[in-house]
């Protein structure tokens, strides 16, 4: 069966994983059809791991097309998601499901249609004639009444498609038997002109999803990734030797960054693949700390496996193994590069062979997959990566060996027109501007890993295949550049923010409003607080999307946060990766219960705050009391703990030595600094009837006062 397995390359072969045996259930969202999201990849993923709220419905991949309470019937659906985040496997999870009796069994024929291969067909045919040509076993379909069977239809991978998709020009079809080019059948079948009563399931990338009208979809979903729970149940899926998966589950977990990344499904399956072979190495937590340094070691797996299997020795030496395969698989740089530019997944022999690799190498590489097509009366044999991230990487690749050998030519459309001699700094910047004009967001992996390939660690790690570029200089020259005053773009934000993430040191204080730029140019800051101890975000202009990423870290004062932001923070206090060290939260009206709530957070091990602003938050004893217990758990880290202008009693035993800090602001308090905002200055204040005017009525012990045509009998005061 086609979808039972999944394949992967080994030492000795390639083994077939049964599907089932290490399938996660994804977290699938319900997503409002008029808002298709164009945002950029790479931008969210860094919100995305978090997004998961509270008043989303899961959907399982078998109910896709099942209504959820008050809906109407569910005939066409689009599902979105980034790059390797399980669109595929999710299908092949609904097919097999379906197959072997689990699930949907009212559905009587599945056509699977990926678009990387339906991009391959010139000829005409009819839609008959096209199921045909991709389920031979379908043979004598025309004998079956279609229209009385429960069909459904999958178009798998929107994003791949080269297919215009001309909705408003492409003619008008509704007979099945009747032939015409594929764009016209797919437009036909999306509309519901042909088969009306068939189910369809479209999957994109998000940037590709506005290719099909709303109008023609009864229901959009995100597959959000993994949560946390499922991070670790996918290794514990993928791996017998539960001891082996608990290992490397513990090693992902001490890294942020590969943490958040393994949201990811296939970044879990490369993250398993490389920590499987090696975990026992004491250099590895150096190693893989990012997520290009998690393709480098994936390559060099591969590499390492090419060798052993087809006899050219045993070579475990990083250097020596990259320096035999340097030949191919700059060839393959070269032809990932040349097919990203053209957006095509797929390619054929000729491209190969322009590029100087022969379908042996290609198939060895491990890297590359090679598919068979049965055809009538040929076979038609294509090509594509494991995966597009692969594509991606590898043409990094190619642009930044091209850089360091002078090869501008290769790189054209990379090339900086104005300098005959660019710099590194140069190849970055004109890398962004691409990346940011791509409507589909097709480079953004590619810029990601670009700029991860010009750092020194990665390019230690792959010395045997690049040459070094020297991006020590790259970092100064940046250094230079902010302190000249110029002007920052949104897009050397960015690239600032990527530099300030993989850096191996934590930034001391972030201070945006430092940055001569504009306000969007700061917001593509704000993902650096993560990797700082002290962030000053004063008059940044936050807005509701950064909110997630600015309460990792923060000066926080005068935000209007409340009681029901302390959660957040918490947990944030709690994290294995946090480096917060100053948390500013002054004249928030947090009261007592928020208090509480933050107190969590401070009692665990793993929180390091040294300082604390809690002034102005309307805290009383009870609050302190929650705070000294908190710190007698914890009594190691926390220095100064501001109480000031609040009403904290005796201080509800913070004054104990066993939890006091060193620093305890309590000046400037009393019962009256429990009132929220202006109110605590507020005084009662009385009319005297003997001095007011006699058309004001007095009511309520003389503290309110009307006005009105009626004169009230008031004494009568000549001398006033």
């Amino acid at each position: 069966m086609k979808f039972k397995c999944t394949f992967e390359e080994f030492e000795d072969s390639r083994k077939r994983t049964p599907l089932n045996n290490i399938y996660t259930e994804l977290y699938i969202r319900e997503g409002d059809c008029k808002g298709v999201n164009n945002k950029h990849e790479v931008r969210q993923i860094e919100t995305a791991s978090r997004k998961q709220r509270k008043e989303d419905t899961p959907i399982k991949c078998n109910d896709i097309f099942k209504p959820l309470p008050g809906q109407e019937d569910i005939r066409k659906v689009l599902t979105k998601g980034i790059a390797g985040i399980g669109k595929t496997i999710s299908v092949q999870k609904f097919v097999l499901d379906w197959a072997t009796g689990e699930a949907n069994q009212d559905v009587d024929l599945m056509f699977v249609l990926p678009f990387r291969e339906l991009n391959l067909i010139e000829d005409e045919y009819s839609l008959l004639g096209l199921l045909q040509e991709f389920h031979p076993e379908t043979e004598g379909i025309e004998k079956i009444k279609l229209n009385d069977c429960k069909l459904v239809f999958i178009l798998d991978g929107l994003d791949e498609s080269r297919f215009p998709l001309n909705f408003l020009r492409n003619k008008r079809l509704s007979d099945v038997k009747k032939t015409s080019s594929v764009d016209v059948l797919l437009t036909n079948l999306i509309k519901g002109n042909l088969l009306p009563f068939a189910l369809l399931w479209i999957t994109s990338r998000p940037a590709a999803a506005n290719q099909i009208p709303a109008e023609y979809l009864h229901r959009l979903t995100e597959i959000q990734g993994f949560s946390d729970p499922q991070k670790e149940e996918y290794f514990k899926n993928r791996f017998i030797d539960q001891n082996l998966a608990n290992k490397i589950f513990a090693h992902v977990k001490t890294s942020r960054s590969l943490y958040i990344m393994c949201y990811i499904p296939l970044f879990c399956w490369i993250s398993a693949t490389v920590l499987e072979k090696m975990l026992d190495r004491p250099d590895i937590g150096e190693i893989l700390k990012t997520l290009t340094g998690m393709y480098a070691q994936y390559l060099l797996i591969q590499s390492n496996i090419k060798n052993k299997k087809h006899g050219n020795g045993n070579k475990t030496e990083t250097q020596k193994l990259l320096e035999s395969d340097k030949e191919i698989l700059l060839k393959l740089g070269q032809l990932a590069f040349q097919q990203l530019e053209k957006g095509n997944v797929v390619f054929y022999e000729e491209d190969l062979r322009e590029c100087g690799i022969s379908v042996t190498e290609a198939s060895r590489s491990g890297v590359c997959t090679e598919i068979f097509k049965q055809e009538t009366a040929w076979i038609k044999k294509f090509f594509s990566f494991v995966h597009l991230s692969f594509q991606e990487y590898l043409a990094a690749l190619h642009v930044l060996d091209s850089f360091t050998h002078n090869k501008f030519d290769a790189w054209g459309s990379f090339l900086p027109s104005e300098s005959s001699e660019p710099s590194l700094h140069d190849l970055h910047k004109k890398a962004i501007q691409k990346a940011l004009k791509s409507e589909n967001g097709h480079l953004d992996l590619f810029l990601r890993f670009l700029l991860g390939l010009s750092q020194d660690s990665n390019q230690r790690l792959l010395q045997g295949l690049l040459k070094q570029t020297g991006s020590n200089s790259e970092e100064t020259e940046v250094q230079q550049y902010l302190s000249s005053g110029e002007e920052i773009s949104p897009a050397h934000c960015s690239a600032l923010a990527y530099m300030l993430l993989n850096s191996e040191k934590v930034l001391d204080e972030l201070d945006v409003g430092k940055y001569n730029t504009s306000d969007y140019g700061r917001s593509r800051l704000i993902p650096v607080v993560k990797h700082c101890r002290k962030a000053v975000l004063s008059g940044c202009y936050l807005t509701v999307e950064s909110y997630e990423i600015v309460a990792s870290a923060l000066q926080l004062g005068q935000c209007n946060l409340t009681e029901g932001c302390c959660d957040a923070l918490a947990s944030v206090l709690r994290s294995h990766h946090s480096e917060l060290r100053e948390l500013e939260l002054r004249d928030n009206d947090l009261q007592d219960s928020g208090v509480r709530a933050l107190s969590a957070g401070l009692e665990d091990p793993h929180c390091k705050l040294q300082r604390l602003g809690l002034s102005g938050c309307g805290v009383t004893q009870r609050g302190c009391a929650s705070l000294a217990s908190a710190l007698r758990s914890n009594p190691s880290h926390l220095r100064v703990l501001d109480l000031s202008y609040n009403h904290p009693g005796d201080s509800g035993g913070l004054e104990d030595p066993s939890c006091k800090p060193e620093t305890l602001l309590v000046d400037h308090g009393g019962e009256i600094r429990i009132k929220p905002g202006l109110r605590k200055y507020a005084c009662q204040l009385t009319l005297d009837p003997n001095t007011a005017h006699r058309e004001l009525s007095l009511s309520e012990g003389d503290r309110k006062v009307t006005h009105g045509r009626e004169e009230q009998p008031y004494p009568d005061h000549p001398e006033i």
